[in-house]
């Protein structure tokens, strides 16, 4: 089991200073929460990517490069890659790229964003989303795994003889996670591949994320991947902590109330009634993330959001001390000792690489 956090990069106003960080600022606090990640023992540190105010985190290649300078063990992902509006060639590209000067420490998160203006800026259709993200992925696909290729389709220009460099370190590409929190074709698209799938239930009720993650294991069966309690599911989550739970409501509400996503909606007991939202104790937050074992089955990664609504740097670094030091490490003790053994762990480079070398050996000696 991968535990870790995920940033949208929000640049917003702390509520309870009205002070404002710059974008350089925010950047920098980013990594700064990275290189946390892997001080207290997490698995895995996950960037979004936005092109609109007020979020920062428009070319996350450049971040996380930075941060694999700077890092030994800790896992660099995305928390979305727009299939939808970069090129495909460029995707392959940048990630391979990563992936080498990471040595493997890479992989990314597929989605088409929450931001309906970004289509026009990068020359796309909006009503065109579902289609570009499968003919795109169809593209990237191709791309990592065969060293020329010729292509057509609908949305870009025909590749003819492409190669594209650098190739995939050891001939692995990068693991993909496929992100959705709504649309039943993304489900379907990561259980064709036998590729990861996300559910970001953040804001959706257990009902809702269930029916999605279902149909995403009833179709990695169906395709042939393995059993569907075998399928490669991830989970996204908010938490605030305190020792006292209390607290933790007193301190995190003017952060909830004037938060850009959801403030002035349901109040902050609403929310964390009807969401995975968590608000207390490291105990609150261990029993509730256990807890979705049981609505969703065995899974493979828990990424947490722990760095938005505009709380300080400060803050988020003691919220990061308390996932290290008293939240994942019973986490993992209780994940692994109910997950049953044919279920797989998170792919990662290692695994692949084991994985089709073991393969290979099998076909040469047929």
């Amino acid at each position: 089991m991968q535990f870790g956090i995920f940033s949208v990069s929000d640049v917003t106003p702390d509520p309870t200073t009205g002070r404002t960080p710059t974008e350089g600022e925010r950047i920098r606090a980013m990594v700064r929460i990275a290189l946390k990640a892997e001080e207290v023992g997490l698995d895995v540190f996950a960037t979004g990517e936005h092109h609109n105010p007020p979020f920062v985190a428009s070319s996350p290649t450049t971040m996380l490069g930075y941060v694999a300078a700077r890092t030994e063990k800790l896992i660099l992902s995305t928390s979305t890659t727009l299939i939808t509006t970069n090129d495909p060639v460029k995707i392959a590209e940048d990630f391979a790229m990563l992936q080498h000067l990471a040595e493997g420490r890479v992989d990314l998160m597929m989605g088409r964003g929450n931001t309906g203006p970004v289509y026009p800026w990068f020359g796309q259709d909006i009503r065109q989303g579902i289609p570009l993200a499968l003919e795109n992925y169809n593209l990237l696909h191709r791309l990592w795994r065969e060293d020329v290729v010729d292509w057509e389709g609908k949305f870009r220009t025909p590749l003819q003889g492409f190669t594209s460099t650098p190739r995939p370190l050891d001939g692995v590409p990068p693991f993909v996670w496929h992100g959705s929190i709504r649309s039943p074709e993304i489900a379907e698209q990561a259980a064709y591949y036998g590729d990861g799938f996300f559910h970001n239930n953040i804001f959706w009720p257990a009902t809702h994320t269930k029916k999605l993650i279902s149909l995403y294991r009833r179709r990695f069966e169906h395709y042939g991947h393995g059993k569907a309690d075998q399928a490669i599911v991830g989970l996204g989550g908010q938490v605030f902590m305190r020792k006292n739970s209390q607290d933790a409501v007193r301190e995190f509400r003017p952060y909830f109330d004037n938060a850009p996503v959801y403030g002035g909606g349901p109040s902050l007991e609403e929310f964390t009634r009807e969401t995975p939202l968590t608000v207390g104790s490291p105990q609150e937050v261990i029993d509730r993330t256990l807890g979705f074992r049981e609505s969703f089955g065995d899974y493979q990664r828990q990424l947490f959001l722990m760095d938005h609504a505009g709380l300080p740097l400060k803050t988020v670094l003691e919220q990061l001390d308390l996932l290290g030091e008293e939240v994942v490490p019973v986490l993992r003790r209780e994940f692994a000792a109910k997950k049953p053994a044919h279920v797989p762990d998170a792919p990662t480079h290692t695994s692949l690489l084991a994985e089709r070398e073991r393969a290979t050996t099998n076909t040469e000696a047929q």
